[in-house]
């Protein structure tokens, strides 16, 4: 009998060599490199040229918001408040002019204070409009934002199009996050993620993807549940200033977040039923991927059940295609995004959202804005993966139907839900003239007396908030 081989460590018998620590951290690394592609080359142009791009910007912006604006049925939005911006942002603001780092809820909303900020600017009758406007211009802004960060990643100007219109026509848009201050954090975090993979080319570009992360990390403390992306980009982006700045942007933001989160005084959130995350991100991300009203006559065909069932199992077959038979950029996108989504959904489920008990109807749905991430990464992800087979295989018939199917499954929803009203607009305490007029004529009675407003949160502390301010501090 033959005495047993000794193999060293590393090796396994018959000569073949097991793969090594720094051989599987290479192959880590490199799949990292893939989701934070090297910028191109820059683009001379002449100063005219310049402006003339920074033009058009703003021009798509403004359109953007127009859109955005058309998008809310009934009252026209610029007449609507909602939630905390007449019940918080404003009142504050009014109370306690630029005192924009206050705690809300145990965390920092920037973007919404500083859009109810400019409200109070406003003569009061047109504090709505603030609120209408500013919403409207961020969603549009984000909306251009991810247009311009997904260059590396979508070689199609096209499908670079499309994914930014999947942001400003979401289709789920109108039931809570539409055309107000409140919920712009939700655009922001869709902002913050495609600026956490982005590299731009230009001094420019990188400030504004500086900009978008510290705006997004400091109106919400969501924003730190992208740190993995950040710190994956350190690990494998070249370490030159201009490629980190976005990074310290998000950590700048970060950092006051926290800091207002260990000083406030709010009672934290104790975790609700973790199978809340399946239900919510299979009834109300999965299913209204097809588009919010279509979604609802699937439901009325084949129950809610049996509709999430069959969109969401097309979504994973079709991603899954993805991810067997393209290249590792797409591959490591696409597991990135829908993972992004799921960790996103299992926080906001298991802290913020109310259950399946929550009220849901074709003009009404409680945590519709818990949505938006992962169904625009999820578009995302199906852009992205259109956009590698058009890149593989155009024009071969499987490249063509795969771009025309996606523009047809998204324009659907799009078509059929870019305007259409919803309940929280439809009552009279939505209607802000009521409430401005109320304001003025105790103004106008008592001139030196003040208002208090009251405002039940909803995290269902007992005691409402409250802010009062002069009748001084009203423009009118």
């Amino acid at each position: 009998m033959s005495a047993p081989e000794v193999h060293a460590p590393g090796q396994a018998g018959s000569g073949t060599q097991l793969p090594s620590a720094t051989g599987r951290g290479e192959r880590v690394r490199a799949m990292l490199t893939d989701l934070f592609p090297a910028p191109g080359g820059p683009t001379p142009r002449a100063a005219l040229a310049r402006w003339a791009f920074v033009f058009i910007q703003v021009v798509v912006v403004g359109v953007g918001a127009v859109a955005m604006l058309a998008r809310l049925g009934g009252r026209p939005a610029w007449e609507s408040v909602w939630a905390e911006d007449p019940g918080i942002y404003l009142p504050a603001a009014l109370a306690h002019p630029w005192h924009l780092l206050q705690s809300y809820g145990g965390y920092l909303q920037l973007v919404p204070r500083v859009i109810g900020q400019m409200a109070a600017l406003l003569p009061v009758k047109h504090a709505s409009v603030a609120f209408a406007v500013g919403g409207a211009l961020v969603a549009s802004a984000v909306g251009v934002f991810v247009y311009h960060a997904s260059d590396g990643i979508v070689s199609s100007r096209w499908l670079r199009v499309l994914l930014g219109l999947s942001v400003v026509l979401l289709p789920v848009a109108q039931l809570e996050i539409a055309d107000n201050g409140v919920n712009t954090i939700w655009y922001l975090l869709v902002g913050l993620f495609w600026a956490a993979l982005w590299r731009p080319r230009t001094r420019a570009g990188a400030t504004v993807a500086a900009v978008m992360a510290f705006a997004a990390a400091a109106s919400t403390s969501l924003g730190l549940v992208f740190a993995p992306l950040f710190v994956a980009r350190a690990i494998v982006v070249p370490r030159r200033l201009r490629e980190h700045v976005a990074t310290a942007g998000w950590a700048l933001g970060c950092l006051v977040q926290l800091v207002i989160i260990a000083t406030s005084h709010t009672s934290r959130l104790t975790p609700h039923n973790p199978i809340n995350a399946v239900i919510y991100y299979t009834r109300e991300v999965l299913l209204p991927m097809i588009g919010w009203h279509l979604s609802w006559h699937l439901r009325d065909l084949i129950g809610v059940n049996g509709a999430s069932v069959l969109v969401g199992g097309l979504i994973l077959i079709v991603l899954a295609a993805a991810v067997v038979t393209q290249t590792g950029r797409t591959r490591v996108f696409v597991v990135t995004a829908v993972l992004t989504g799921l960790v996103f959904t299992a926080i906001t489920s298991a802290f913020a959202w109310g259950g399946p008990g929550q009220l849901v109807t074709v003009k009404v749905e409680h945590g519709a804005r818990y949505s938006t991430v992962p169904i625009l990464l999820l578009d995302a992800a199906l852009i992205v993966a259109a956009d590698a087979c058009a890149r593989r295989w155009w024009p071969r018939p499987k490249a063509i139907v795969a771009v025309v199917a996606l523009v047809a499954v998204l324009g659907a929803g799009w078509a059929t839900d870019f305007r259409y009203p919803v309940r929280r607009l439809a009552g009279p305490a939505s209607a802000w003239k009521t409430t401005a007029n109320a304001w003025l004529r105790h103004c106008d009675r008592h001139p030196a007396g003040t208002i208090t407003v009251s405002f039940k949160d909803w995290w269902g502390g007992k005691t409402p908030l409250t802010n009062t301010f002069s009748c001084t501090s009203l423009h009118r």
